[in-house]
């Protein structure tokens, strides 16, 4: 369901560090549909269960009426045959595309499993939630250990083709099933970014099904850190088994971490948010299409009657959505759980999938939901009570190509390697991307400092040394964990 001028290449990413973001986590899912398990979708799976019939022609509309005589003209007077189910499957996107919304989709039958796989948390692929934009496909989230992580990639990257081939005019799920493949194999994509294109390899893997991780942390490791990369069909459970066991191992307080989480089943969300709200707090609202307002709060038809009292704080950022949203503003304002990080995507809107008897679907956006006091947060998102972005330099891409780095060059990957140097207190020149005098200075130092061969030559080595350090100052420079912790420390 994750840019730069022109060297524009994969972010640097964060080496995994005990002390930070303990267990990211190590349920990691593959190129996702729209609802990318999240942003795509808020999924309210009653949809799942029904058995849509394809109504009979005789009753239809006008409109309806207009659409079989379309159909009946081409198949009986086009120059040459036509498929019966292509010219039908053709109509049923056009009429679906009409909506104009990218939550809404009709999917074939290989589609349909792969928004299967991906609700019930069992596929391979290289670990993006992803979701329409355009004609092309934008990254909701890269999760961590994933290959799309390990390749740098983030949030509002640009997928515009898949080995080559473009994937404008795409169906969502059309474009995911470009991007899967067996384990091992590798995909090329397409990627641009601030305006800049760039091409990444990433070698496809299989995808742990695990949801959510978690670990004691803090000082006196009193802390239970809790990571929720999505909202599949186990993470409820999994959740409320990773409550029981940190309560076991002595934990008095709770940071729950949902950064990155793109969102997904509403029903895990309801689970799962009721655990830590009294019985008939509002969990949250869904308003139909006449404004008719429907509530969902907690009890023990959620819970099962578990309840968590424990002091909590949650974390969230820009890859947070949808049923992640619904569980942090809950807990927010039914619970009076404070939110630490940056603003949320802003996700506002639930979908239904249907299943037909051919074993195709369609999902379509049926309702909005709303927080608990009744504000739409689509395309606002929430915003935290403690606000701590990362570093400008946790943003910097990787540079593929080690050939532009020599003395007297000038482009966007010289201006990126400053911004390297210049994060790790080496470069002190202006950054405008000239490998000149002052550049040369500064890698003479850092390859004092690295033990390395000193000619200020920037040689594969050099920049690999220079990109981990900077992965593991990242590491250690998590503001938003940062302050979770912090405040989490000084509550009661």
């Amino acid at each position: 369901m994750p840019e730069e001028p022109k060297q524009t290449n994969p972010r640097i990413k964060k080496v995994p560090r005990p002390k930070r973001r303990v267990g990211l986590w190590t349920y990691i899912i593959s190129i996702v549909v729209a609802l990318g398990i999240g942003v795509g979708g808020t999924y309210w799976l009653i949809g799942r269960q029904v058995n849509a019939q394809l109504s009979s022609m005789q009753q239809t509309s006008k409109a309806m009426k207009k659409i079989e005589s379309v159909y009946e003209t081409i198949n009986e007077n086009y120059y040459k045959p036509v498929n019966a189910n292509k010219l039908a499957n053709g109509a049923i996107n056009g009429m679906v595309n009409s909506l104009g919304d990218k939550f809404s989709e009709y999917m074939d039958k290989s589609e349909t499993e792969s928004l299967n796989d991906t609700i019930d948390s069992s596929f391979s692929g290289i670990g993006a939630q992803v979701q329409k934009s355009g004609n092309y496909v934008q990254i909701i989230s890269p999760i961590a250990g994933t290959p799309a992580k390990k390749a740098g990639l983030k949030p509002k990257d640009i997928i515009k083709a898949v080995n080559g081939k473009s994937v404008a005019g795409k169906t969502l799920t059309q474009a995911v099933s470009m991007m899967r493949g067996k384990i091992g194999t590798t995909v090329k994509l397409t990627i641009e970014r601030s305006g800049q294109t760039f091409t990444v390899s990433l070698k496809r893997a299989k995808i742990p099904v695990t949801t959510v991780d978690y670990k004691l942390v803090g000082g006196d490791k009193k802390i239970g850190y809790i990571t929720v990369s999505t909202f599949s069909t186990n993470t409820a459970k999994e959740f409320k088994t990773a409550l029981k066991a940190l309560d076991k191992k002595g934990a008095k307080k709770l940071v729950i971490d949902m950064r990155g989480n793109p969102g997904g089943l509403m029903t895990a969300a309801l689970k799962m948010a009721s655990i830590f709200l009294k019985n008939g707090k509002t969990i949250m609202q869904v308003q139909a299409r006449d404004g008719s307002t429907e509530k969902y709060t907690a009890s023990k038809k959620y819970d099962g009657g578990f309840k968590e009292t424990k002091p909590t704080t949650v974390l969230i950022d820009g890859g947070s959505a949808s049923a992640a949203e619904i569980f942090s503003a809950a807990l927010h304002q039914s619970a009076g759980v404070k939110l630490v990080g940056s603003q949320s995507y802003g996700k506002g809107t639930v979908q239904t999938v249907t299943t037909f008897n051919d074993k195709t679907e369609m999902k379509i956006t049926v309702a909005k939901w709303l927080t608990p006091n009744g504000t739409w947060i689509n395309k606002k998102g929430l915003t935290p009570d403690v606000k701590a972005d990362e570093p400008s330099y946790a943003s910097l891409t990787v540079i593929s190509k080690v050939s532009d780095l020599q003395a007297d060059k000038v482009n966007s990957n010289v201006k990126t390697f400053q911004k390297y140097l210049q994060a790790l207190g080496y470069f002190k020149g202006t950054v405008n991307g000239y490998f000149g005098d002052s550049t040369t200075s500064a890698v003479k130092q850092y390859q004092k400092h690295a033990k390395l061969t000193v000619n200020g030559k920037v040689d594969k080595q050099t920049l690999t040394k220079i990109e981990t350090e900077l992965a593991n100052k990242i590491s250690d420079n998590d503001r938003a964990y940062d302050a979770a912790m912090k405040l989490i420390e000084k509550t009661n």
